[in-house]
């Protein structure tokens, strides 16, 4: 006899017991519920056990189940991460996702220079808010705003957290805005996620935060919405310079106060799992990111 169970019946018995389910460990793993009770029937034939009660509508793990997966779970995870490891080796893609923010106001515009330097590499781009899930997502890299603090990442910053002040030239032109102080009379477009207009106008004007309070403004909660905005003429928005350099240099936005820039203890991080190599398509993506963002920053000092 074999020293080891019937192979094919381990990712059935982890599925049903961590779903708690024969139907939704079929759907997850495309075969019919009597398909994984099959499976499951002959483990507990092999084993001598049975690893589960069963009910009409679910299926529960016995005491000898518990301890089975207890003992076998971390076997069958380091199965999955070496072969994972493994193919990604031979992978020419590479999976990466930004906030939807970052993806709008400066990735997209830069996308194409990558491929056309790396032609053969298949980029596969997502955008989301939450922090990314490397191996749920199977994402190999990603962009984070947050204050590079995660004990399980590595993380190189791409962009400083900065707040400065943005509106349309027509807008500044109406209402005579020539100092932080002549804000007042404005409206203040405020983004609900990078909140920063009461630090701003407390450094730059004077201005305490019940009187912020006061001032007439726009709430919003999607950061590129805000941006366009202001190109509309709705109000004065506060952002990441990172955000704005493209309406900026297209003549949509005017940079106001330039020698008023607050620093925030956020930015944009290029975060992956410490544990995990980088394959070669990842960090030739990696690198020519970070010089995109060094062009970036070299160019707003000039």
């Amino acid at each position: 006899m074999s020293p080891y169970p019937p192979l094919k019946t381990l990712p059935a018995f982890e599925a049903a017991l961590r779903l708690q389910s024969f139907s939704l460990a079929a759907d997850e793993l495309n075969v019919t519920p009597g398909a994984v009770g099959q499976q499951i029937r002959k483990l507990e034939e092999w084993l001598g056990v049975e690893l589960f009660t069963r009910s009409v509508r679910q299926v529960y793990p016995t005491a000898d189940g518990l301890a089975y997966a207890a003992r076998i779970g971390p076997a069958l995870q380091q199965i999955s991460d070496a072969s994972a490891q493994l193919r990604r080796r031979q992978d020419h893609s590479v999976h990466f996702a930004m906030p939807p923010s970052f993806a709008a106001k400066w990735f997209s515009s830069r996308m194409a220079r990558f491929l056309i330097m790396h032609p053969t590499t298949a980029l596969h781009v997502g955008s989301t808010e939450e922090k990314p899930n490397f191996d749920q997502d199977g994402l190999d890299i990603a962009v984070r705003y947050f204050d590079g603090n995660d004990d399980s990442l590595e993380a190189v910053l791409l962009y400083r957290g900065q707040a400065a002040v943005y509106c349309a030239p027509s807008y500044r032109d109406e209402l005579g805005l020539e100092t932080p102080g002549d804000l007042v009379r404005a409206t203040l477009i405020n983004d609900t996620k990078h909140h920063w207009w009461a630090d701003w106008l407390a450094t730059f004007a004077g201005i305490d935060p019940d009187q912020t309070r006061a001032l007439k403004h726009i709430d919003i909660d999607q950061t590129a919405m805000v941006i366009e905005a202001a190109i509309h003429n709705q109000g004065v928005v506060i952002s990441n310079p990172l955000l704005a350099e493209e309406d900026v240099s297209e003549g949509k936005l005017v940079h106001l106060f330039p020698e008023h820039v607050l620093t925030v203890p956020l930015g944009y991080y290029l975060v992956h799992p410490k544990k995990r190599e980088l394959r070669s398509q990842v960090r030739l993506f990696r690198d020519w990111l970070l010089e995109e963002a060094r062009d970036l920053v070299s160019s707003q000092r000039l």
